[in-house]
């Protein structure tokens, strides 16, 4: 390849630039849409849905742990336990090990909510891919995954 030819390869044009804005932003919307949606039939803040999602990996969380995994400062995690607490959804357990010390567990209600709440991503997700062409959804998978790992590395590069 000659020198001419390397730079045609990392050059971007305003229109691509433009059509990768313009489909980031309806992804985006899209994904907003579906949240409200989802927020609607659970009857549940998106918030609570968010946290209560973390416990499908986890057995017992700390308020700390929830508010790093969802980025928000503790005191606005305070208020989404406590909404999940009144829901009947999670419960406060002391840690055997150090008192001073709440875990959260799933009751058996949440779970129930969870298990609604992953059927129903399931079947959204594979309605989503049944519209992609058998032979162009590894494509798109790989292509997904191409585009989380350039996100995440310029995320890098901003902190």
């Amino acid at each position: 390849m000659n020198e001419y030819s390397e730079q045609k390869e990392v050059e971007i044009t305003a229109h691509q630039l433009q059509q990768f804005q313009n489909l980031i932003a309806k992804l985006f919307q899209c994904c907003q849409e579906r949240m409200q949606y989802q927020s609607d039939r659970f009857k549940l803040p998106d918030a609570e849905l968010r946290c209560l999602m973390l416990f499908g990996e986890e057995r017992y969380l700390t308020p700390k742990g929830i508010a790093y995994k969802m980025n928000v400062v503790k005191s606005r995690i305070s208020k989404i336990i406590d909404g999940l607490i009144k829901k009947d959804l999670i419960q406060r357990i002391k840690d055997p090990e150090d008192s001073r010390i709440s875990l959260l567990s799933l009751t058996g209600k949440g779970h129930d909510k969870i298990n609604k709440l992953r059927a129903f991503l399931d079947d959204i997700h594979q309605k989503v891919l049944q519209e992609v062409p058998i032979e162009q959804r590894k494509i798109l998978l790989m292509n997904l995954d191409l585009l989380k790992s350039s996100m995440e590395s310029v995320k890098e590069l901003m902190d």
